[in-house]
């Protein structure tokens, strides 16, 4: 048989763009693992301090901390806070961020990766009798999306270190958020950016939103570039200062960085008929689409750390 060189390129180069494109994806089957998981009725609804939410951190620490690579920077990969809530006038001790470190390859600068774990437990009952809250899309999908993108950074080393921190009592006031920027472990000015994900498993419109480049024009073109043809369309907006409930500046916990004059993007979906009701549940996620905003914040992330670099090198 002849050799066909031209033939061949071609296979090769196939071969190379198909492991090229596997490379800098995340594991879809684990992603929906951990959602189904975090938005089961077995955790009632993950409000701070509850046994769902004791359930669901063990689960996280018990995902990120098997990573390779992955250093503490508090003990036990766990900065505790307390807080008084507003709502109730409870004291809630021992809350808990869970915090997971992948250090760079040449960079001080750090980019922190966040997503809420908790929600709003048990409540009212809808007409059909429910009343767990599941938070499916708020927020286990960011939170199975950070777990998700932490395991890729832990085999992909990152050019800037990363921080994955699961934030706890977002729903009660960002304050785990608060208490992460007022007890960090480096100085505020060596945050690169915060890329927070709340919302990412669900849009009729087939969009995603990245929120912040109205504040941070420097991530713009960089979103742009990465995002061109992208399936879920990236929209950029929600973030016009004076524009009231459609400015998502301080909606979710990159507010707490934003108030400290820290960057942020953040990525989520408009809100939906589910939103903060029992049928936001795993049932009524859209897998394909949840699959594909993942692996565009993915890819979105890579970019601003490769693009960013330079910043903070290394001597």
């Amino acid at each position: 048989m002849q050799f066909n060189f031209k033939k061949f390129l071609f296979l090769v180069l196939g071969i190379l763009i198909s492991s090229f494109s596997f490379s800098q994806s995340i594991n879809s089957e684990k992603l929906l693992k951990h959602i189904e998981f975090l938005s089961s009725d077995e955790l009632a609804g993950r409000k701070p301090l509850s046994s769902g939410s004791l359930e669901a951190r063990k689960y996280i620490l018990n995902e990120l901390t098997g990573y390779e690579n992955v250093q503490a920077l508090y003990p036990d990969f766990i900065q505790r806070f307390s807080f008084v809530s507003g709502r109730d006038l409870k004291n809630y001790e021992d809350a808990a961020n869970l915090v997971a470190f992948i250090p760079g390859s040449s960079s001080r600068k750090v980019i922190v990766v966040t997503a809420h774990y908790d929600h709003v437990g048990i409540g009212r009952p809808d007409a059909a009798g429910d009343s767990i809250y599941n938070g499916a899309d708020d927020n286990a999908s960011g939170t199975a999306a950070l777990m998700a993108i932490s395991e890729y950074f832990s085999k992909n080393r990152p050019y800037h270190s990363m921080m994955f921190v699961a934030l706890d009592a977002e729903e009660m006031g960002l304050r785990g958020a608060k208490a992460l920027v007022e007890d960090f472990p480096y100085p505020l000015d060596q945050i690169l950016l915060n890329v927070n994900m709340d919302m990412l498993s669900r849009s009729d419109k087939n969009e995603l939103y990245a929120s912040g480049t109205s504040h941070n024009p420097q991530f713009k073109s960089i979103l742009e570039k990465a995002s061109v043809g992208s399936n879920p369309t990236l929209r950029l907006g929600h973030d016009t200062p004076g524009t009231g409930r459609d400015d998502w500046t301080k909606s979710s916990d990159h507010g707490a960085f934003f108030e400290k004059k820290v960057p942020h993007i953040y990525f989520g979906v408009e809100d939906h008929e589910d939103y903060h009701k029992p049928s936001d549940e795993f049932e009524n996620i859209q897998p394909e689409f949840y699959i594909n905003a993942v692996n565009l914040v993915l890819k979105c992330i890579l970019a601003l750390d490769s693009e960013m670099a330079g910043q903070g090198n290394v001597e």
